[in-house]
Parts: C-alpha cells; sequence; structure tokens
C-alpha cells in the first residue's frame, strides 16, 4: 500500500520549511501530528436512543473506522441525563488513517461548506492542538443526504507535537490548511 501522500508532503516539504523557520537543530524537533479526534455530542439522544446509532455509523463512514459511543459522566436532572448513557460518539485516528482523513477534511469536505473563507485561526488551545467544528455532516461525500434524517455538526481535534500555537500554525498552514487570510477580509 502506498504511503498517504499528505505523508510524504510532510516530510519532502513540511519539514524543510519548519526546520528553516524556527532553526531547529535536530529533525526530531520537528513537529508532526500525533492524532484527529473526530467527537459528536448528540444531546437529543436522551429522548432517543437510536440517535447515537445513528451518529456511530456516521462518525465510522467518514473516519473510515469504527467510531464509540460516549456516556455521560455526571447525571444532570434538569436534562434528564443519568450518569453512564449514551450522549455522543468519538473516533480516534492514528497513522496512516489519520493523513487520508486530513487529507479529505481539506481537499473535498471543506470546500463543499456553503460561502466557506477559509477556518478560522483561533481554534488553537495553547499548547498546540487545533480544533475545528464543523456545521453540518453532510459536507463529507461519504454521507448520503438522502439517509441522513437530522443534520449535526462534529468537533474536530488535531493533536500535535508542537509546543506552541505558532508552530501548529505554521506545521497546519504547510500541510495545506485553509485558513482565512486576514488581509482579505471584509
Amino acid at each position: 500500500m502506498a504511503s498517504p501522500r499528505i505523508k510524504e508532503k510532510y516530510q519532502k516539504e513540511v519539514i524543510p520549511v519548519l526546520m528553516e523557520k524556527f532553526q531547529y537543530k535536530s529533525v526530531m524537533q520537528v513537529p508532526k501530528l500525533t492524532k484527529i479526534v473526530i467527537n459528536k455530542g448528540i444531546g437529543a439522544a436522551v429522548a432517543d436512543k437510536k440517535l447515537v446509532d445513528q451518529g456511530v455509523e456516521e462518525l465510522t463512514l467518514i473516519a473510515g473506522q469504527r467510531a464509540v459511543a460516549t456516556k455521560a459522566k455526571t447525571s444532570i436532572s434538569n436534562f434528564k441525563l443519568r450518569d453512564g448513557m449514551p450522549i455522543g460518539a468519538k473516533v480516534t485516528l492514528r497513522g496512516e488513517r489519520m493523513y487520508e482523513f486530513l487529507d479529505r477534511l481539506m481537499t473535498v469536505a471543506l470546500p463543499r461548506v456553503r460561502d466557506f473563507k477559509g477556518i478560522n485561526d483561533k481554534g488553537f488551545d495553547g499548547r498546540g492542538n487545533y480544533t475545528l467544528g464543523v456545521t453540518e455532516q453532510i459536507i463529507f461525500p461519504e454521507i448520503s443526504i438522502e439517509k441522513v434524517n437530522r443534520i449535526s455538526g462534529m468537533d474536530i481535534t488535531i493533536v500535535t507535537t508542537a509546543d506552541t500555537d505558532e508552530e501548529a500554525f505554521v506545521l497546519l498552514k504547510s500541510f495545506g490548511m485553509p485558513f482565512v487570510n486576514k488581509n482579505n477580509q471584509e
């Protein structure tokens, strides 16, 4: 099996750019992707348990890897939520699947968002990780719009080994992440 296109890009193009910009002494200091976590909260699952199963199936289709149901950690009586009830779905991607998903996210899914001008660069957490929210799961070509009975969003967290947000930003920008260009904003 061939190595993912974006992984080869990392080795051939991204590492030299980061080495030059941040003056690393070793290639091992260059930040890299660790994992991508896709998380989908399903608030209506309290009333309808089948929604969690549909959320798990959708995430499995999108990620190409089996998703798991997430359970509530605490009980909240106002929401009729009990400790241990299934309330969402998540999947963690590493290795080849992580690079394949990132490639599909940047080249296929994000350009399908309505009125897309780029993703916000404020999603960094201070430790070199980036989270972006997707409002509709139908931007992924794996999801058939006929089978969707409820449009829902998800959070995609890209975990890197970068120490600072600036390093993570340059890493993702070098991969080709379509961040909003501040010079062209209204």
